[in-house]
């Protein structure tokens, strides 16, 4: 086991360990990663893991809980289209989803081992994965309460920690930009000129 895996409690990396593990987190690849572990959120603490999700633009996610409860809206108390989809770095994950038998998910809607810092993505950088594409929003995700209590109070400051906001160590959100079909092993990659 990598030692920045390690932890005093048995459920919750260290502050310490977070930043120690940084520079690996950082050298994640810039594009071209393939996606797993699909999840379905139907309901609000649920979670359902599928080999293929269907994404639109007047939807998001068919069957998930963004138009029926989602954590943001607009200006028109519409859901945001800039939350539909959010996307956890790869090495993020497995170093703070330590106990994968009780601790939930993050239910993000897929994993890919890539770089998601606004340098490498910048809100409004197209991106396509399956037949789908998305295009990276403005909204920050800096973590929910649910994060602080499921990884603990070391990952939850270490999204937001100074200088740390730009790096989006909790992932990146996205708008559908066109509707498609994604399936496990499909491959995120950037799109330069739509």
């Amino acid at each position: 086991m990598r030692r920045w895996l390690q932890a005093d409690a048995p459920d919750h990396v260290t502050a310490r360990a977070l930043m120690q593990a940084l520079p690996h987190v950082l050298a994640a690849p810039k594009n071209g990663a393939a996606i797993d572990m699909l999840c379905l959120r139907p309901a609000r603490n649920a979670r359902r893991f599928v080999d293929e999700i269907t994404l639109t633009r007047k939807a998001g996610i068919p069957g998930e809980r963004w138009l029926r409860e989602p954590w943001l809206r607009d200006e028109f108390d519409a859901p945001h289209p800039g939350i539909q989809v959010s996307i956890l770095p790869r090495r993020v994950l497995d170093l703070v989803w330590r106990d994968r038998v009780n601790v939930a998910h993050p239910g993000d809607t897929f994993v890919a081992d890539m770089d998601m810092s606004e340098a490498n993505l910048p809100a409004g950088q197209l991106m396509r994965v399956g037949s789908a594409m998305l295009q990276v929003s403005d909204v920050f995700n800096e973590g929910c309460v649910k994060w602080k209590v499921r990884y603990g109070a070391a990952a939850k400051d270490w999204i937001t920690a100074p200088g740390h906001p730009e790096l989006r160590l909790r992932g990146v959100l996205c708008s559908v930009w066109r509707d498609g079909v994604i399936r496990t092993g499909d491959v995120l990659s950037k799109v330069e000129h739509p």
